[in-house]
């Protein structure tokens, strides 16, 4: 039985229980052993002197089974409790964690937390972030699946590095270089020539010598193509869903962890409010010739969005080309501008995502404006050469999103093992 469903007992019944120790609490007379599962606490009320004995034995974190009888009181986790137990260790006697995880908060710095994060982890307030993470995954799913998106699985380890901008991580593979994929993005675009619309939720590795509360060596990226769009706001529309689909998520699967951190969950609006680029530029009092915004400039029109629009979300459009990748559809009747999109959240920069070049012909123009040699991408432009319909599509940073939700000033926070400019352990 699971600690969740001990009220549903009648009281008087047996019951049975298995987990870790999670606090004892020594009174005079009596031992309050608090055991922690997946589901949360349940409270043991201990009074025989041979098992208070063997308690003693039995510090926290250690893994133990107990059967006792149910009695309901109000003041107990879920209004029940176990009495006349008996306690059955699981596992040696544990080693006492690096700090005290019964208390309600979590008192160690950062580093302590990710130097032992597999103990430190089971805090339930860091649980509870991760558990907004795997909801918020199972609601982009949903979303997609309900639009009729393929989910699929792409290399990890590729043999060119042009995608982006972005420095790659070089891999030796069998004697020749290889590297790990920046992104889907390249594979997923092939795809939409099979499936039509596809999706993944998986890492993604980006090699930059960063050092911010934002940014990660690895993070997880949820990513989805769509074919047959007119531009853009097609792709924006279908990024609504799933992001309404990720909160959606949260609220069905990880109620209780969105509670117990406090998390406000936004609205999302019918459609996302959406400002030209170059007209965020302005309001934000920025030089006209900025090729991208600065965090001051997004926190600045995150403010805006929720005075003008009452909305957590504001899409900026139109990115200088010049800033975009090369397969950036550019905006119609100006190419200067490009048929790419931001979305920021609550003043953060959450998702990118854009109408792509679907012509052979484009691309070929695009491969001589950037200098690339077209035989390294020949696999990928062999798709195009056969035929691929107008497409674009989207990559949201989960850990980003998670981290603004629970307004946790450092994104490592709400990353499981964390890799960055420093930290490759555990």
């Amino acid at each position: 039985m699971l600690a969740r469903d001990l009220g549903s007992v009648e009281p008087g019944e047996r019951a049975t229980l298995a987990g870790w120790v999670h606090r004892r609490r020594v009174l005079a007379s009596v031992t309050f052993l608090v055991l922690r599962d997946r589901t949360g606490l349940a409270q043991i009320v201990v009074k025989d002197e041979a098992t208070i004995a063997q308690l003693a034995g039995l510090p926290e974190e250690t893994v133990v089974e107990v059967t006792g009888t149910m009695s309901a009181n109000s003041a107990a986790p879920g209004g029940a409790e176990l009495v006349e137990p008996t306690v059955t260790p699981l596992t040696e006697p544990a080693a006492a964690p690096p700090v005290e995880l019964w208390r309600p908060t979590f008192g160690a710095g950062l580093p302590t937390h990710l130097d032992h994060a597999a103990v430190t982890l089971r805090h339930p307030r860091h649980r509870a972030a991760w558990q907004i993470a795997s909801a918020s995954m199972r609601g982009f799913r949903s979303a997609l699946g309900l639009l009729e998106f393929t989910e699929i699985a792409t290399p990890k380890l590729v043999g060119t590095a042009t995608e982006s901008g972005a420095n790659v991580f070089t891999v030796d593979y069998f004697g020749r270089t290889a590297y790990l994929a920046q992104s889907p993005q390249l594979y997923k675009q092939m795809l939409v020539g099979v499936f039509e619309r596809v999706f993944e939720v998986g890492p993604v590795f980006r090699a930059e010598p960063h050092d911010t509360v934002r940014h990660l060596a690895q993070y997880t990226s949820l990513d989805a193509e769509l074919g047959f769009i007119r531009d853009h706001r097609d792709v924006l529309a279908v990024l609504r869903t799933a992001v309404a689909g990720m909160v959606e998520g949260i609220t069905t699967y990880a109620g209780g962890a969105a509670a117990l951190l406090g998390i406000e969950l936004p609205r999302v609006p019918d459609e996302f409010p959406v400002i030209h680029f170059s007209d965020a530029l302005a309001r934000v009092g920025a030089d006209p010739d900025e090729p991208d915004l600065s965090p001051a400039h997004e926190r600045a029109l995150g403010e805006w969005a929720r005075t003008a629009y009452g909305s957590d979300f504001l899409a900026v459009e139109g990115y200088p080309m010049a800033k975009r990748p090369f397969y950036t559809h550019p905006q119609p009747g100006d190419e200067r501008w490009s048929n790419s999109f931001d979305l920021l959240f609550r003043g953060l920069e959450l998702t990118t995502g854009g109408q792509r070049l679907h012509r052979p012909s484009d691309y070929a123009a695009a491969m001589a404006r950037t200098g690339t040699d077209p035989s390294v991408l020949s696999g990928y432009l062999d798709a195009f050469a056969h035929g691929m319909p107008p497409h674009g599509g989207f990559a949201i940073g989960l850990e980003r999103w998670v981290a603004r939700l629970t307004g946790a000033e450092n994104v490592r926070e709400v990353t499981l093992f964390p890799r960055d400019l420093h930290r490759l352990e555990p």
